[in-house]
């Protein structure tokens, strides 16, 4: 999924960011907090029963939105 950073920012015109959001399940662009609480997760005790596991950050998106 998308995720709304400085680096977006240029090529994030307001058609381009309604039909990325109109394309993500979520309904949202992903924030860079999304990606720091999974990383949270996986370094706390939460996920002590997970191994070689993909965990999606991604809004539900199934294909590139961008």
């Amino acid at each position: 999924g998308t995720i709304m950073t400085d680096a977006l920012a240029p090529f994030l015109t307001p058609e381009r960011k309604e039909r990325m959001v109109s394309s993500t399940p979520m309904a949202r662009l992903g924030q860079p907090e999304d990606i720091a609480a999974a990383a949270l997760f996986l370094v706390s005790p939460a996920s002590s029963w997970i191994t070689g596991k993909i965990l999606g950050v991604d809004g539900g998106v199934e294909a590139p939105n961008f």
